[in-house]
């Protein structure tokens, strides 16, 4: 397990032989071993050294291990504690469980199997020190994440911001587009100006030239009066097209020529106006293969592609989806009466399983309901929605077939995307030919019973 220092683990027994032991074999994996034999001694240590893990026998002279378990969990939330214990005492390890331990170990125990429930150990603190950091890398206005693929989004930002050519942002629904957006303008000169969010895909096709050109008055049936455009309303700063890939080959001419000529002409007007309006495109869609469709113009398509930003899914992003959950926790935690809530180990690691097809923002509005409807401030995996408890592997996982796993898998993606087997396909990374042959292969039926 690698760490950016030596974790510090205090190890509590009174027996020298088994201090002995557990010190020299774990010092010999680099961590940095601490020793006590009686509860008062732990604790002095541990009032001045902060330690990573504790690992104590139960049954001690004076105050036992389980006195020991409560002061840790106490007084060190950021520390792990596992047991050491004879098979006659295995009953109060489960009760020490109970009260905040992480692991125990059994008496007489191997060199290996005392590794792994150290490395067990560990890897439950980072997974919760993860999920609570309290400074959560912001690497550009409104961005919240710090695993390598963010970073070199944020590096991509930097390069585009000074700039004046016009950027595609690319990536799922969910990801984020609006707010890698938002930080190209915010980082660029135009800052002081407007940043004018429009979803082309909201807007009627006869309403949208209206809504980005303005009209004059008397233009068509309603218009008692001339109105700018959101292309005006954007002049000296940044307009964001949102889903541009669902704008029409009739609008998207009129763009190409805005792009190109900074140029506006209000609908019922022959007069252009002068415009400095950059714009910030976003698509969920492959634009290369909508041109070779034909619906999608190669000229704007080219127009647009001078910068390309790729947002990747958060499932690519590795322990961002816990950063991402403890900062949501946070903003919501004002519509609770009560402190906000907090994620359960199986919690974190049904996270880090799940394939987020909504992304971040099925993540946000997860969190933002659990917030609400949880009366608890811990959540475990009963409270999250069904095909998030399937992310979690049962104990038994190993002892599966392939097929029977996989079968299960393909089912509840379907069952999740209401059998949209085009979804389900994304979803699992194969072609929608190979989900159909699955489907038949491991029976499956949308009717069937789940």
């Amino acid at each position: 397990m690698q760490t950016t220092r030596p974790y510090r683990v205090l190890v509590v027994d009174d027996s020298l032989g088994t201090l002995e032991v557990v010190q020299r074999h774990l010092s010999g994996r680099g961590y940095r071993v601490f020793t006590a034999n009686t509860v008062p001694q732990a604790v002095k240590l541990i009032s001045a050294t902060p330690v990573d893990l504790v690992i104590t026998d139960l049954k001690l002279p004076g105050p036992d291990g389980m006195d020991l378990v409560r002061h840790v969990r106490e007084n060190l939330p950021d520390a792990e504690v596992m047991i050491i214990t004879g098979y006659a005492s295995l009953g109060g390890a489960i009760e020490a469980v109970k009260s905040g331990a992480e692991e125990y170990l059994a008496k007489p125990f191997t060199e290996r199997e005392l590794a792994s429930a150290v490395e067990r150990s560990l890897a439950k603190l980072e997974l919760r020190r993860s999920s609570q950091a309290t400074d959560p890398v912001m690497g550009m206005p409104g961005l919240i994440g710090q695993s390598p693929q963010m970073r070199e989004v944020y590096r991509a930002i930097r390069k585009a911001a000074p700039a004046s050519a016009t950027v595609l942002i690319t990536g799922e629904s969910g990801t984020g587009k609006e707010l890698v957006a938002r930080a190209i303008h915010y980082l660029s000169e135009r800052a002081a100006a407007a940043f004018v969010p429009v979803n082309c895909g909201s807007i009627p096709e006869g309403l949208l030239e209206s809504e980005l050109f303005g009209h004059v008055k008397g233009a068509f049936t309603g218009a008692g009066e001339s109105r700018a455009g959101f292309l005006h309303a954007a002049d000296g700063g940044s307009l964001f097209l949102d889903e541009i890939g669902e704008m029409s080959l009739a609008m998207q001419v009129k763009l190409l020529r805005v792009l190109q000529d900074q140029q506006v002409y209000m609908v019922g007007s022959n007069e252009p106006r002068q415009i400095n309006t950059r714009v910030l495109a976003a698509t969920n869609k492959d634009l290369s293969r909508l041109v070779e469709k034909g619906i999608f113009r190669q000229d704007l398509f080219y127009r647009l592609n001078v910068i390309v930003i790729s947002i990747p899914p958060l499932r690519d992003r590795g322990d961002d989806v816990l950063v991402l959950a403890h900062h949501f926790a946070g903003k919501f935690r004002g519509e609770r009466d009560r402190s906000a809530i907090r994620l359960s180990n199986d919690v974190l690691k049904a996270f880090r399983s799940y394939t987020w097809p909504g992304n971040v923002r099925e993540l946000e509005n997860l969190i933002h309901r659990l917030s609400v409807m949880t009366e608890g401030e811990m959540i475990e995996p009963r409270d999250l929605p069904s095909m998030m408890r399937f992310a979690i592997s049962p104990a038994t996982a190993l002892d599966r077939p392939l097929a029977e796993v996989e079968a299960e898998h393909v089912r509840n993606v379907l069952i999740h995307v209401n059998w949209n087997r085009s979804r389900a396909a994304q979803i699992l990374r194969i072609d929608r030919k190979t989900l159909i042959k699955k489907i038949a292969d491991y029976g499956l039926r949308p009717n069937a019973e789940q």
